[in-house]
């Protein structure tokens, strides 16, 4: 491979303003005599050689596609290539490293726009996630939503409708009162405007085609006085920081309360509560139950009572303990045997040994559901409600939830989840 001596100077900027660059850069610009530029800001960069007279300089317009490639190969001596922010931070910097050898490259970062954005804002972002869309789909920011970190970052595309694209995620994933939105644009620029905008209304007409948003978890405190009679948004529980998902989701929910055929009066047994959103639910609409959720995982009384509290009701017992544990080891007789039990978030023998242990007590019309996500424990489990003389039925709940994407619209499928029901 012949040796190639000439460099390629990738230089990230965050102004418009040459005396804003670093001593080192002026002096390399002044001495490089091709420059390429981003067309969206060339004239203004090229406006810097207009007291440079000790050398004319040939200025390429840049449009980050194989045409640049090609011009940057075929310059003989030290080139420029002027972009912005940090150019190995979702820019030109991944490209120019498929094309070129590392020999070849020398990069200059400016700080991102994440930096200026969050430095603005006066908010620590060490832990935010950052997402482009920026000529990509939106399959990352999607999953980035449903993740529901504590901030986000969303480098947006003045081409696709971006910002709009944003607004309707979070509306279809119920995200709209999880996030203060946050719309940054031209940072760093003379233009620069910071506004907070609320999504719920119509979005302003005078967006900066240069813009990013950033996502903040909101701080508030939540009011039960507005919650739905039946089918509570996922939202509104608190659930694992590690785990966001890991709860039962509205669809499912809402079938699961209506295969309970609740009683006005009784006891319920909510095993694998998790954050307690089908327990907690249930209570809502039945307020005389007597509700039990038992949850191994450490850290879930604490969720639980904290969706006590956003759902207005009050579960009779948490315990943060194994379901095995319990049936081993404690004096059942002292529990109030369940009219209603569901049992979630274990394995099949640990589903196996609570119906084994709890069936046979439970009396003529008490009701037992299992949510399954393993097509090979439903047999042996409806099996066993049959022997404990239940009448068993088995729902397939499969939902799809429209999410818009740059071309319009696409259907997303949710989990499939198997209800098995045991009446007695």
């Amino acid at each position: 491979m012949t040796e190639v001596n000439r460099k390629i100077h990738v230089v990230g900027i965050n102004s418009y303003i040459f005396e804003d660059l670093p001593p080192k850069l002026q002096d390399l610009f002044l001495r490089t005599g091709n420059i390429a530029v981003p067309n969206s800001y060339f004239e203004k960069i090229k406006s810097w050689s207009k007291n440079d007279l000790e050398k004319k300089k040939s200025f390429f317009p840049s449009k980050s596609n194989n045409e640049l490639v090609n011009w940057l190969r075929s310059q003989k001596s030290d080139v420029i290539l002027i972009s912005r922010g940090d150019p190995l931070w979702f820019g030109i910097g991944r490209i120019l490293l498929e094309n070129f050898s590392k020999d070849e490259l020398s990069f200059y970062p400016s700080n991102t726009c994440i930096q200026l954005a969050f430095s603005k804002l006066k908010i620590p972002w060490q832990d935010s996630v950052q997402v482009s869309i920026h000529g990509r789909d939106s399959n990352t920011l999607i999953k980035a939503l449903k993740a529901k970190p504590s901030s986000l970052t969303i480098i947006t595309d003045s081409n696709n409708k971006s910002i709009e694209i944003i607004k309707n995620n979070l509306s279809e994933l119920n995200l709209i009162d999880f996030y203060d939105f946050w719309l940054c644009e031209e940072i760093g620029l003379d233009n620069e405007n910071i506004r907070k905008l609320n999504i719920k209304e119509a979005l302003p007409s005078d967006i900066s085609s240069l813009n990013i948003v950033v996502l903040i978890k909101t701080k508030k405190n939540y009011s039960n006085n507005n919650l739905p009679l039946f089918g509570i948004s996922d939202h509104i529980f608190k659930t694992f920081d590690d785990r966001p998902n890991l709860f039962t989701k509205r669809e499912v929910r809402v079938q699961i309360l209506a295969d309970l055929e609740l009683p006005i009066n009784g006891v319920m047994w909510d095993v694998g509560a998790g954050c307690g959103s089908i327990g907690l639910e249930a209570l809502k609409l039945r307020p005389n139950l007597n509700l039990l959720c038992i949850d191994k995982r450490i850290g879930s009384k604490e969720l639980i009572l904290e969706n006590s509290k956003r759902i207005g009701v009050k579960p009779k017992f948490i315990f943060e303990e194994d379901i095995k544990n319990i049936l081993n080891t404690k004096n059942l007789s002292s529990f109030e045997k369940p009219n209603r039990l569901v049992i979630g978030g274990c394995d099949k023998k640990t589903k196996l040994q609570i119906i084994n242990t709890l069936a046979q007590d439970m009396s003529i019309g008490d009701i037992i559901v299992i949510p399954i996500i393993d097509i090979h424990a439903l047999e042996e489990l409806k099996q066993e409600l049959e022997d404990k003389k239940f009448k068993t039925n088995l729902n397939l709940i499969q939902t799809y939830k429209s999410l818009s994407i740059a071309e319009g619209m696409r259907l997303e499928p949710n989990n499939p989840v198997f209800l098995l029901k045991g009446k007695k």
